[in-house]
């Protein structure tokens, strides 16, 4: 019988790689943020892996409570990560996954791109996905991992907090208020390259945002957490002493 695989968060996109591990084999115990891991660990201290499905807010938090058993087997999926998230936890080696696809309540998944995902578990990440039609391609280096995990960074906090000024749908960023787009883009690069303590090929990151548009161009702008992307990236902006006038004009506007 294959090991159970422990997913922490059954929201939309932990219900989603859940429905794969169980279509692989794999028995499923889901877990809630507030559960007691380290109960849970010593009931099953061996599992396959252990997803972390949490949202961007709970990251942190939940890292720390991940009991020593599961540290060597942990899978990551939020929005906004970036390797300073796990580097200095107690984590070892996580696998990471930069989901590019959308699960909402009542409708199906959303594909805008293949998800890139890198480290130990990938090839299970991989084979959940493929169980569900989502694909999925394996990453062969960190520096790959990190190039994809700006990427994505770059596309949610551009087309949110570019949304709050224009609204509309990201096709419409594109080429209706390119300017806009860029202005948000070079600050949110500013950022990237704070937090990540690297200069980024920001003309590579720029080609990969315009493929991410085309990916789905009806993709709505600004979600439900834009205003709080904006307020966490001007946070990191003082933290680092970084001008980024467009973002702070958007927030002088609509925060």
């Amino acid at each position: 019988m294959k090991k159970t695989i422990i997913v922490i968060g059954m929201g939309e996109l932990g219900s989603v790689f859940a429905r794969g591990f169980l279509k692989l084999g794999h028995p499923v115990q889901a877990a809630l943020r507030t559960d007691n891991l380290t109960e849970m660990a010593q009931a099953i201290p061996n599992p396959e892996a252990v997803l972390m499905a949490v949202g961007e807010a709970d990251i942190h938090s939940t890292i720390q409570k991940c009991p020593t058993q599961w540290q060597d087997r942990v899978i990551l999926l939020q929005n906004e990560l970036l390797p300073r998230d796990w580097d200095n936890t107690a984590l070892k080696q996580p696998t990471v996954i930069s989901v590019w696809f959308e699960k909402k309540q009542g409708m199906d998944s959303k594909v805008v791109l293949p998800s890139p995902v890198f480290g130990p578990h990938s090839k299970l990440v991989f084979n959940a996905l493929s169980q569900l039609d989502l694909p999925c391609v394996q990453l062969d280096s960190e520096a790959e991992l990190l190039y994809e995990l700006v990427r994505k960074n770059l596309y949610i906090l551009t087309t949110n907090i570019a949304g709050l000024e224009v609204g509309g749908d990201v096709n419409q960023l594109a080429h209706q208020h390119t300017e806009v787009m860029k202005a948000v883009a070079q600050d949110v690069l500013a950022i990237q390259e704070a937090l990540t303590h690297r200069q980024q090929d920001r003309n590579k990151l720029m080609a990969g945002l315009e493929e991410a548009i085309h990916g789905d161009p009806e993709h709505k702008c600004m979600g439900r957490s834009a205003p709080a992307r904006l307020k966490r990236a001007l946070d990191f902006a003082d933290q680092f002493g970084l001008e980024v006038p467009t973002l702070r004009k958007i927030a002088a506007a609509h925060l």
